[in-house]
């Protein structure tokens, strides 16, 4: 074995490795493909890491394991592991760095179980409009009298059948025309780009195109593959934006890149190929399903798979070169990595982005595997913190088109707000930090099975309710050892705060009614940290082996975002000079499960009429597929992107005010009379 590497095997998964000495186990696992959960990007600062590095030799893999074998303790590390399990060889998988042979336990609540992303498209009216169409042409075989070239012959037939002119052919393209030409007996099919370019052409005659839409979030990435003739969804397709290993949010990434000098290649390579990966998996979608070939007794080698089609189902058998087109949104920070232009002066004030406009660049010439002349739409950006995810939503719910005033809420790592009519719109950004997705809470986690995504408390007795992803029943309706419950993810954090101040188990500012709570068996005094918390799930409902909590400083991280978010509503609405808005629309993967009664009663937004509340889903990325479908949508985004007033509200002078007003539930002052008869009045006028 190599003296500069070392062995690791981690348990329960079985998979090991040799990695080279000093790597921390974070990185160990990742290059090992094991999944530990990492929120913070290895600051150190949420704590989800922790694994065991197991004692002794073990003969089955011929090591010996001890907790001397990794570097020594770290006092970030007394945060959160408690001197009896640091006795039992628990560690910060961020902070222990290999070096020497190791076995390693990852704890269930350490393990990133696979996340379910809420990234389904929505069914809204799109014209008919794509930037990419298919043409198909005949055209006469050259003569000695008549020996035009291939692509002029090809170029008179266009104009002579569609009316096309002064078009102009890819370099990819051409070298496959003379043998399109001849092998489909001088008839083939072209795609032709905004009415100018020739990027592909077919032998014969091919009616069909495809294009892939791509909404890049902070978080996680979403793909739309549509048919560019009958505008279907084919195949929605996620994942994990490749990049939270480098930080959960845009200012953690910048920073990565400022301290590391490979760091913005790294990144930038990251989601490149996290989108190839997205697009081979949407390809793979129109094959048959394969499954393993059972071999016979005694028969060695590798395993080899079958596929099993499904009876009377067709097959599309797609291969990358069938996608023709691509249109691609993010916010400002994830825009420059991808491109690799300089993210640093994007977040020093104020704030100024490499580019507004949107682009047009071969995807071929950014790294993406798709027919090589195809080209990739990159949507605008408006500012520094408001990016082309923002154009995408304004393109999808279209406020400028209408007469009332709509309030658009992009909840993720960070709020983006929108608000106007036909006549002004006006935006600006929040930082909401990873709190509404689950970092920073003891027990948050990402939508994973075993996630309570649903809460409900009784005002008399304090019982929690509970649904958690992955079982359809609510605990009342199950056995406790049935929930699995492993903690909570971003729809049961925003059900949470509603419940618990409903329930007046939290006062008006936050805190626990330590009075109202006097003896009850779910409130506590947690005797490591000796902060209050109350019980969520029990031990013996949870597959952790833990009572599932939400502590107080959880509620103040809650408190803090919902309050930056209001904060910035509340101001965006004084500056247009209204007294309430007309609709609030909630974006994002909250705006699929969001409920807006609890939305409204934890003081999201200011008080408006709960039908007047509506959850938009991923407008984003509608807004992504709208721009993939219609070439108009794409100048639409251009004038969106120029024609929005960006609003930085750090810098309105009455912001830390407001903010400070906004963290109380649902506010420190302001009224809400939709919620008379939804809350207690005398919660309510607490």
């Amino acid at each position: 074995m190599d003296e500069d590497k070392v062995m690791v095997i981690f348990q329960p998964s079985g998979q090991r490795g040799e990695v080279p000495k000093g790597t921390n186990i974070i990185e160990a696992s990742r290059l090992l493909g094991v999944d530990i959960e990492a929120l913070c990007g290895e600051k150190k600062v949420c704590g989800k890491c922790i694994v065991r590095i197991e004692e002794g030799h073990f003969e089955k893999y011929g090591i010996t394991s001890s907790t001397t074998h990794v570097s020594p303790w770290l006092e970030e590390e007394d945060k959160f592991i408690t001197p009896d399990l640091k006795e039992k060889g628990f560690r910060l998988g961020c902070v222990a760095a290999i070096e020497d042979d190791i076995l390693v336990f990852v704890p269930e609540e350490s393990r990133a179980g696979k996340q379910v992303v809420s990234k389904a498209a929505r069914d809204i009216h799109i014209d008919h409009n794509p930037a990419v169409r298919v043409y198909s042409v005949e055209v006469s075989p050259p003569t000695f009298e008549e020996p035009t070239g291939d692509f002029e012959r090809v170029c008179r037939g266009l104009e002579r059948d569609y009316g096309l002119e002064n078009l102009t052919i890819d370099i990819f393209t051409l070298r496959r025309l003379p043998d399109a030409l001849r092998e489909g007996n001088w008839t083939v099919t072209v795609s032709v780009w905004n009415d100018k370019e020739v990027i592909r052409v077919r032998p014969g005659k091919v009616e069909q195109a495809y294009g892939i839409a791509i909404d890049v979030g902070t978080t996680t990435v979403a793909g739309y593959m549509c048919d560019l003739q009958t505008m279907e969804v084919l195949e929605t397709v996620s994942m994990m934006n490749p990049q939270c290993k480098y930080g959960e949010d845009v200012m953690a990434r910048i920073t990565y890149h400022m301290m590391n000098e490979d760091g913005l290649k790294r990144m930038s390579d990251d989601i490149i190929e996290g989108i190839n990966e997205l697009i081979e998996k949407a390809v793979a979608s129109t094959y048959p399903p394969k499954k393993k070939k059972k071999k016979k007794k005694g028969e060695k080698g590798p395993a080899e798979y079958v596929e099993v089609p499904e009876e009377g189902k067709t097959y599309l058998r797609l291969i990358r070169e069938d996608i023709e087109d691509i249109t691609i949104g993010f916010n400002t920070a994830m825009h420059h990595i991808f491109l690799s232009l300089n993210p640093e002066y994007v977040g020093l004030a104020p704030f100024p982005p490499a580019i507004h406009h949107s682009m047009d660049i071969k995807a071929r010439d950014l790294g993406v595997n798709v027919n090589p002349s195809t080209y990739l739409f990159v949507l605008p950006i408006e500012a520094g913190f408001v990016g082309a995810d923002n154009v995408g939503v304004l393109i999808a719910e279209e406020p400028y088109k209408h007469e009332e005033n709509q309030l658009i809420i992009d909840i993720g790592t960070n709020g983006e707000l929108v608000l106007g009519n036909r006549h002004k719109l006006i935006s600006s950004s929040c930082a909401t930090g990873p709190a509404l997705e689950g970092a920073q809470l003891a027990f948050g986690m990402r939508a994973a099975p075993g996630a309570i995504e649903r809460i409900e408390i009784d005002p008399e007795t304090k019982e929690v309710d509970y649904k958690v992803i992955g079982r359809e029943a609510w605990r009342k309706f199950s056995e406790p050892e049935e929930m699995k419950a492993k903690g909570i993810c971003g729809s049961g954090i925003l059900d949470v705060l509603a419940e618990l101040y409903r329930a007046n188990i939290i006062l008006k500012s936050g805190v626990f009614n330590k009075k109202g709570l006097k003896d009850h068996p779910r409130f506590r005094k947690n005797p490591d940290t000796k902060q209050p918390e109350f019980i969520l799930a029990w031990a013996n409902e949870s597959s952790i082996d833990k009572d599932i909590v939400i502590t107080q400083k959880d509620i103040r991280q809650i408190q803090l975002a919902k309050g930056a978010l209001y904060a910035g509503c509340k101001l965006m609405v004084e500056r247009m000079g209204l007294d309430k808005v007309d609709t609030v629309k909630i974006a994002g993967a909250f705006g699929t499960h969001v409920d807006r009664e609890k939305a409204l009663i934890m003081g999201l937004f200011p008080d408006c009429e709960i039908e007047k509340i509506k959850g938009v889903g991923n407008a984003a990325g509608d807004g992504c597929r709208a721009a993939l479908l219609n070439a108009t949508k794409r100048v639409e985004a251009n004038w969106c992107s120029r024609n929005v007033e960006y609003i930085e509200l750090t810098v309105e002078k009455n912001f830390q005010q407001e903010f400070m007003e906004a963290m109380q539930l649902p506010h420190m002052t302001d009224e809400f009379p939709h919620l008379e008869g939804i809350v207690p009045d005398d919660i309510l006028k607490q």
